[in-house]
């Protein structure tokens, strides 16, 4: 065998440390291209200003408050520092009170935040009080709860791409309850058939765990059957927290318009009565309108001193 016929050896270890320089120079190229493709994305998102957006919670308001609801607006305040326009795409919201969910849901196609400027989103959201109660029943009326707002903003920014901006902030919220009114006793002031004059002395029972401030109420009353009247008069008092407030009110009628049962119950001094109103209260949540109603209750007649009558309470 002559020498050209000889095979060509090359050790094993040789062999892999030869192919070990061609993976690593093709390794070295690849990431010499990712790494110049990188810094040319760096070069041109400086050079056009590309940059992320800020958002951040800047209040939330109660527009809206009664038994039955709740109505609340996020203001969130968007900072577009890019020089296009970008779409604000979803509002994913969640709201929770002590890790537990009260409501969620989302909000699509939320507008558009300017080039360079900068928007004000308001978020509405609304809880349902009866959801609420029937789902966590430890969640008393009267109440305060605190809650979380969690807000995430899905944003699309050139060369970025979607974004996600998470946002929370802290609240309280009442779960409110409807006072108890009681007619203690009707006082008159001036008694004849036809007109009397009476003070209506009422007796609120704030339950709630919050103050409310009386602004003004209406009512109507019942003795027995027969209704008597009503009025709507502006009313300043403050209502205390899971106390009792006493309210005068006046109410004017006239006897003999409701015949000759009325009399004989103011007569006999007591009767039974009904009240039905509401008030106009301040509260730190917002205003509310509250009804007020008693059925079936009992009150005492009284008549001033000096027209014959015992003017004290028992």
């Amino acid at each position: 065998m002559s020498s050209s016929d000889k095979p060509h050896v090359v050790e094993r270890g040789a062999k892999d440390d030869e192919k070990k320089k061609e993976e690593d120079g093709k390794g070295g190229f690849l990431d010499t291209v990712k790494d110049f493709i990188s810094d040319i994305g760096e070069k041109i998102e400086e050079a056009i200003g590309f940059g992320k957006p800020t958002a951040d919670v800047t209040g939330i308001h109660i527009p809206s408050i009664n038994l039955q609801k709740v109505d609340l607006v996020v203001d969130v305040l968007i900072k577009n520092p890019n020089p296009v326009p970008i779409p604000l795409i979803d509002i994913n919201y969640l709201i929770e009170s002590d890790g537990r969910k009260l409501v969620s849901g989302l909000i699509p196609d939320s507008g558009t935040i300017h080039a360079h400027g900068e928007e004000t989103v308001k978020i509405p959201l609304t809880l349902i009080y009866d959801d609420i109660k029937k789902t966590y029943a430890d969640i008393k009326p009267g109440s305060i709860i605190p809650y979380k707002v969690k807000v995430d903003l899905i944003v699309d920014v050139p060369v970025l791409g979607r974004l996600t901006l998470p946002l929370e902030k802290n609240g309280e919220i009442p779960i409110p309850y409807k006072p108890d009114v009681d007619l203690d006793k009707i006082q008159f002031e001036r008694f004849s058939f036809e007109e009397t004059v009476a003070i209506l002395h009422l007796k609120l029972d704030n339950k709630n765990d919050f103050d409310l401030g009386l602004n003004a109420l209406d009512y109507e009353v019942w003795l027995g059957d027969v209704s008597i009247g009503g009025a709507e008069l502006s009313k300043s008092a403050k209502l205390v927290k899971t106390g009792i407030t006493d309210i005068d009110v006046p109410i004017t009628f006239r006897p003999k318009d409701f015949g000759s049962a009325l009399w004989d119950m103011i007569r006999g001094r007591g009767t039974g009565y009904s009240i039905k109103g509401h008030i106009d209260v301040d509260t730190p949540f917002g205003a509310m309108k509250l009804p007020i109603t008693k059925e079936g209750g009992t009150t005492r007649l009284k008549k001033k001193k000096e027209d014959g009558g015992d003017d004290d309470d028992d």
